[in-house]
């Protein structure tokens, strides 16, 4: 009896302790990269516990920076929006698998509209 208890409760220890679930701790600390389209530069972002990103997506065309605000889920789908002078979006999903993440961008301001694919990783 004791050896099939002890065996039931190996498995259920291995079934319960996968690590394919993805948490959001997974994703916590800092990522950067660059981007890409009518405009280029870098771009460097703070993820927190909460899931909340902050941080700035530099222009080295127009020498300009634009503050990065968003959220990010626990499956790594980042949704946030550029802002201070620009208005627009920065999307995408971030992998804690590889540490890479990639994506899209659009800025509406300064005129004329501005877009393209943005990539990186976790530092």
């Amino acid at each position: 009896m004791k050896k099939l208890f002890l065996l039931l409760f190996t498995a259920f220890l291995f079934i319960g302790c996968s690590s394919d679930d993805d948490t959001i701790f997974d994703y916590v600390g800092t990522w950067s990269g660059s981007y890409e389209g009518n405009d280029k530069g870098v771009w460097n972002f703070v993820v927190d516990k909460s899931g909340k990103v902050v941080g700035t997506m530099h222009s080295d065309v127009n020498d300009e920076n634009y503050n990065i605000s968003g959220n990010l889920s626990e499956a790594g789908d980042l949704t946030a929006t550029l802002g201070l002078p620009s208005k627009g979006e920065f999307r995408g999903t971030l992998s804690p698998t590889d540490k890479k993440g990639n994506g899209n961008w659009t800025n509406s301001l300064p005129t004329p509209p501005k877009s393209g694919t943005w990539k990186g990783g976790k530092k």
